[in-house]
């Protein structure tokens, strides 16, 4: 069973009469953001090209938490239409509107209509790190082994 936590949202004036995210299945851990886009003027993204699209949501977390904003498996499979800076990462201090990065690497124009789940939003704890400075560190059997070191 998955821990749950109260996270405040507010819609904004355009994104009024949309449904609030949402968890598709009971262990689903994202919750399907929605476009606030016009109704009468859909975003079109040709191939190639990024777009900003809006939610029309701010959210407030608790603190010791972030949102991370990710890709539908479905637009990239059958589109090629993904989130550019996956995963974005919403801070527990933003309140600003959260939208969504999205580029098109398909190869015809992709229509973003109102209502429309564009991406997908975790909900997750974070872990800050204190950075200590040394001169040498621990050593172990990778070592500095990067990029392919490890396999194919």
């Amino acid at each position: 069973m998955s821990a749950t936590v109260k996270v405040e949202v507010r819609q904004l004036p355009h994104g009024e009469g949309l449904p609030l995210p949402a968890y598709q299945t009971a262990d689903a851990a994202g919750l399907d953001l929605l476009a606030a886009v016009p109704a009468e003027t859909p975003l079109m993204v040709a191939p190639g090209k990024y777009a900003m699209v809006p939610t029309g949501l701010t959210i407030a977390l608790p603190p010791g938490y972030e949102a991370q904003v990710r890709p539908r498996s479905g637009l990239a499979a059958k589109h090629g239409v993904t989130v550019l800076n996956s995963p974005g990462t919403v801070d527990a201090d933003y309140r600003g509107e959260i939208n969504v990065l999205l580029i098109n690497h398909g190869d015809a124009p992709f229509s973003i209509r109102r209502g429309e789940r564009v991406a997908q939003m975790v909900i997750a704890p974070v872990v800050q790190a204190q950075l200590v400075p040394v001169t040498v560190l621990s050593s172990t059997e990778r070592g500095s082994g990067g990029f392919g070191s490890t396999g194919r």
